[in-house]
């Protein structure tokens, strides 16, 4: 197993008690579902750690925002 390196995360206690939830509906610890999510988060946005590649979501690439700068619009 990689070694973990303990990290403190200041978060709001809503945000907490619903993550705590989640991680009680899916059978996963607190720290589990928190790492779950962080990985999900940067495979979609192609930055896995891993190499893993982004998931298809619908969005394009404008030209519009100005000269070395792209901003992503939502698709249907």
């Amino acid at each position: 197993m990689a070694e973990r390196k303990p990290f403190l995360l200041r978060i709001d206690p809503r945000l907490l008690e619903a993550v705590q939830r989640w991680a009680n509906d899916d059978l996963r610890s607190l720290n589990a579902q928190i790492e779950f999510l962080l990985r999900r988060g940067l495979k979609e946005s192609g930055r896995s750690p891993d190499g893993d590649t982004p998931r298809a979501r619908g969005r394009r690439i404008t030209s519009e925002a100005g000269p070395g700068r792209a901003d992503e619009v939502d698709t249907p």
